[in-house]
């Protein structure tokens, strides 16, 4: 299986690397789009400013294959600054994103410290049964790492999968079909993080 995780030095690279390689994947790590059309599946990280990242993309010539990418219906996952820059815009400059999810990324409200940092909990939308694969064998209510300033705001709040409290509910977790993105950090989260990796390699495998 060909598993790309997108290099535009803006993400933790090395340590999401290496859940997926405990989960028995060896990844792509690279940011040529010449290697995205074969990919069974991909990965796009992130840490840091959404400003700075969508520059890279953009002097990388990767956002059009990004989104060409996800249009294509496979596996797809979002990393922390990964889910915000799905979204149209941020707040962040008032920077235009890659227009995947309609909605914005905004700041966490003033009175809040930032960054958010730290463990907190997940709490699922639907029952056992109806939630999307990547949940598989995860508990509600389940603690995972967050390291953020700002927070992702979907306009259409179907693919909503999970949400966190810090001030505000906001979204942890995305998922509507191919396209998955967390607002936390599987690969700093421990077991729930590594089952997580587990299950989008899964889905990847069954594509």
């Amino acid at each position: 299986m060909k598993l790309v995780v997108i290099d535009y030095e803006s993400g933790n690279l090395r340590s999401v690397s290496r859940a997926l390689e405990s989960q028995g994947v060896t990844p792509l790590v690279i940011g040529d789009a010449s290697e995205f059309g074969d990919a069974d599946a991909m990965i796009l990280p992130g840490v840091g400013s959404g400003l700075s990242a969508m520059d890279a993309l953009n002097q990388r010539n990767l956002v059009d294959p990004i989104r060409d990418y996800i249009a294509s219906g496979r596996p797809f996952l979002g990393v922390c600054l990964g889910l915000q820059l799905l979204l149209d815009r941020t707040d962040e400059g008032d920077a235009p994103c890659l227009g995947v999810v309609p909605g914005d990324t905004k700041l966490l409200p003033a009175g809040l410290k930032v960054p958010h940092m730290g463990w907190n909990s997940v709490t699922f939308k639907d029952d056992t049964a109806n939630r999307h694969p990547v949940l598989a064998g995860i508990p509600d209510d389940s603690f995972f790492y967050f390291v953020h300033s700002y927070y992702a705001d979907p306009e259409h709040r179907d693919g909503v999968s999970a949400t966190t409290e810090y001030g505000i509910p906001f979204c942890s977790i995305y998922a509507s079909g191919n396209l998955i993105a967390t607002q936390f950090h599987p690969e700093k989260s421990g077991p729930v993080g590594l089952r997580f990796y587990s299950n989008f390699i899964a889905m990847a495998r069954a594509n």
